[in-house]
């Protein structure tokens, strides 16, 4: 019979010892078992160490740690409030300066004419002209090849030179402005900072260089003067250039060119001033050349409006007076100008070039149509 330590089948053949060399190392002995001290916990104990056992308590250093982290944050961020205090004292912030339009500065050269003002029907006066190859109206103020600046993108080059052209029509072809119905559609293009100046000039003009309503549109005295044929004929340029960081510059120089005819009502238009009634070969031509320099800033781009810096016109024919403010006053087919001295001669079809250094200008015959 086997022993109690031996296995049922007794110890296997062909292994020394019968095996138990090889896990004598592991085996426990007798002693070791009796120091062993084992203790079964209930279900609640064993729940409540359970807890204990995943639980993270901080130590006291932790806790100490986390408290100067703490510290040190509010620390800082006191540092830095502080700081930004005191820079905005020592360095306040500037906002921009408040840029407000320039007042315009005027400047109208009446053209006198060498003899009568020439007379004809308004088809025949354009075809006889300089003006012969212009456009009409509007079409007559086209706009140049357009591209970026430093500072401003194309499109609001773009928008700048449309303004401009929205103010060059508004003030010298919208028909209502041209007979002295309203003022209203270039005042609307206005920067507000210019419109009391504008308001002054048409209700008060004064020879100042900053008043004549001339300088700002052009319109007839409609006791006067009408307008023979709406097809008024233009030509010109529109020039543009970066000026600052946040200004955009643009040079209008066109001339256009107005058939008119005494004024009243009914195919008689009234008496000439030899007593006889004219007919429609009593119209003549008034040419304007006028020179606009806008500035626009950002605020105008965004808001459709212009500032006016500059306006120089030369207008004739009309008769030089000692003042040249008020509207322009063209001399009619027949009429002539009163006798005197003769100054330069001064084409208003010659573009680009420096303004009449003069108060009163010569009509030159070569701006008047032939026969």
């Amino acid at each position: 019979m086997a022993g109690r330590g031996d296995p049922p089948e007794g110890t296997p053949e062909g292994i020394p010892g019968g095996g138990e060399d090889e896990f004598r190392s592991v085996v426990f002995d007798e002693a070791f078992v009796r120091a062993a001290h084992l203790q079964e916990l209930s279900a609640s104990e064993r729940m409540g160490e359970h807890t204990r056992a995943v639980r993270s308590r901080p130590s006291a250093w932790e806790s100490r740690s986390s408290s100067r982290q703490a510290i040190l944050l509010v620390l800082l961020i006191l540092l830095a409030f502080g700081t930004a205090i005191y820079l905005g004292v020592r360095n306040p912030y500037q906002p921009p300066a408040d840029q407000r339009a320039e007042p315009l500065r005027t400047t109208v050269v009446p053209l006198s004419p060498q003899g009568p003002v020439t007379g004809g029907t308004p088809e025949a006066l354009f075809d006889h002209s300089p003006v012969a190859e212009y456009r009409v109206g509007a079409a007559g103020i086209s706009l140049p090849a357009v591209g970026r600046t430093s500072h401003f993108a194309e499109s609001q080059v773009v928008t700048a030179l449309g303004i401009a052209k929205d103010y060059l029509v508004a003030s010298a072809l919208e028909p209502d402005v041209l007979s002295g119905v309203t003022v209203r559609p270039p005042r609307l293009l206005l920067d507000p900072d210019q419109l009391d100046q504008f308001d002054r000039s048409v209700e008060a003009p004064a020879d100042d260089g900053r008043h004549a309503p001339a300088a700002w549109l052009v319109r007839f005295d409609p006791r006067r003067v009408a307008v023979a044929d709406p097809a008024t004929r233009v030509k010109g340029t529109l020039r543009y250039e970066e000026t600052g960081t946040d200004t955009l510059d643009v040079t209008a120089d066109h001339t256009y060119t107005y058939a008119l005819r005494p004024a009243g009502q009914g195919p008689g238009y009234g008496l000439r001033p030899e007593g006889r009634a004219p007919g429609p070969a009593d119209a003549s031509l008034f040419t304007v050349h006028r020179v606009v320099h806008f500035r626009f800033d950002r605020d105008d781009l965004r808001m459709h409006r212009a500032e006016l810096l500059t306006s120089t016109v030369e207008a004739g024919p009309q008769a030089c007076g000692p003042d040249t403010s008020g509207d322009l006053r063209p001399l009619l087919a027949g009429e002539r100008a009163p006798g005197g001295d003769r100054p330069a001669l001064t084409d208003p079809y010659a573009t680009a070039r420096p303004a009449a250094p003069f108060l009163c200008g010569a009509l030159s015959p070569k701006a008047e149509p032939t026969p």
